[in-house]
């Protein structure tokens, strides 16, 4: 053990998770590696959890921190903020939201926090429907809304939370309809719950579940669920803290995939827009924004520095295309991972889009959760030179790869070929 881990366990809490068996120090980064304090070269396929979107150590980005702070470095919201009214500009523009209204946090669960807040002084209720197998953060508020167990450590709540069938496609009593009776079946049972409610607040849900193993229901589902919502009056949260700013590739948003009724009432954003800086943030509609009666500010959500981080980071998103990237790159990556993988008796599926890849897990012969193979995999892959992310439901172990929209054909391809050799190795 080292002196550094050891200087951790003895002022951190217990459940302060760290990977691997000796925890890493990461000390610096470039483009779509890091490195440890022993020297030793990574390839980056988790980003700091789908955090570290363009690259790390972007000149962009760094240019851009170090000229605000020599300005000035905090203000709050109490003042005028160039940097913050020109990001929020762009994020309601890119939004899809009519009239929308941007309030920047610290984080993805302060962003779903001050939703919660938002859509329950809208609509005068504290029901919450949200998605069986989720991950919404770590507050009072968010965890109380979260379907994940492994991520929920009390049934203690200000809100009363209802789960909705359809976050899971492989897995659960509708995975062996097609997609479109699937969809069906979820719309069914949504209008059955509603029948036992009195008005909830909103239905929140990630487009694709990121802590649960990167599972998403077909296209269309929050579109089709949007339909019943509506004509309760009920608000659509789309969670776009994982998916957001073109990971997925074929869209911006998560929520375009599910967007003949349009997009979503609220909106919540955070990780890649700030490339590892602290953003977080909401987007809605002023009157849904507006419906707050009492004072309510931000002491440091849009400081201007994260807002020209965020600023520099989403440029450069824009000007060279990562989300075409992500496709293109991504549909390179998942086809690759499916061919190491294919004949493994470890290996139930490899889903995914655009750059958001998960690889579940299962004991051989079974359906069942293999959370020592996932860890060894993990062990495994950092041996050889690749970092890797987990995640999963009660019963579901998946790899998690997430690496930054920049990642090359060559980086592709080369985590591939490790990935596959740990899996051999591990599993």
């Amino acid at each position: 053990m080292s002196g550094l881990h050891e200087r951790h366990l003895a002022v951190s809490p217990d459940w302060l998770t760290l990977y691997y068996r000796n925890p890493l120090e990461l000390t610096h980064g470039e483009g779509r590696h890091v490195w440890d304090a022993d020297g030793n070269r990574y390839l980056d396929f988790f980003g700091g959890i789908l955090t570290t979107m363009t690259a790390h150590a972007l000149p962009e980005v760094t240019k851009a921190v170090s000229e605000q702070a020599g300005r000035i470095i905090h203000s709050s919201t109490l003042y005028l903020n160039r940097p913050m009214v020109e990001l929020a500009e762009r994020v309601a523009a890119l939004s899809g939201i009519p009239d929308a209204r941007v309030f920047f946090t610290t984080s993805g669960t302060e962003a779903n926090d001050a939703a919660l807040l938002l859509a329950t002084a809208h609509r005068g209720s504290n029901q919450i429907l949200a998605m069986r197998n989720s991950y919404h953060g770590r507050s009072f508020s968010t965890v109380s809304i979260t379907g994940n167990r492994s991520w929920s450590p009390t049934s203690l709540s200000p809100l009363q939370t209802l789960y909705v069938h359809g976050g899971v496609r492989g897995r659960g009593p509708y995975a062996e309809l097609s997609d479109e009776r699937f969809i069906e079946a979820c719309v069914a049972d949504l209008e059955d719950l509603l029948g036992h409610t009195r008005g909830p607040a909103a239905l929140i849900a990630e487009p694709v579940q990121g802590v649960g193993g990167f599972t998403a229901p077909p296209d269309g589902l929050y579109a089709a669920f949007r339909e019943v919502l509506d004509r309760h009056g009920i608000l659509w949260i789309s969670d776009e803290v994982q998916t957001g700013w073109g990971r997925t590739g074929d869209h911006f948003w998560g929520w375009q995939a599910h967007a003949s009724n349009g997009p979503p009432d609220i909106l919540t954003f955070a990780k890649g827009i700030g490339n590892g800086m602290a953003i977080g943030g909401v987007v809605a509609r002023a009157d849904v924004m507006n419906s707050l009666d009492a004072n309510s500010i931000s002491t440091f959500g849009g400081s201007p520095v994260t807002m020209a981080a965020g600023l520099a980071n989403l440029s450069y998103l824009l000007e060279h295309d990562l989300q075409g990237n992500a496709r293109r790159v991504g549909g390179l990556l998942i086809e690759r991972l499916r061919a190491v993988t294919a004949g493994s008796p470890a290996v139930r599926e490899v889903r995914g889009r655009g750059l958001m890849i998960g690889i579940e897990l299962v004991r051989p012969g079974t359906g069942e959760a293999a959370p020592e193979a996932a860890a060894a995999v993990l062990e495994a892959a950092r041996e050889g030179g690749l970092l890797i992310g987990k995640g999963g439901g009660h019963d579901t172990s998946v790899l998690r790869i997430a690496p930054p929209l920049s990642l090359t054909v060559a980086e592709a391809e080369q985590g591939a070929e490790i990935l596959g050799e740990a899996l051999h190795a591990a599993t």
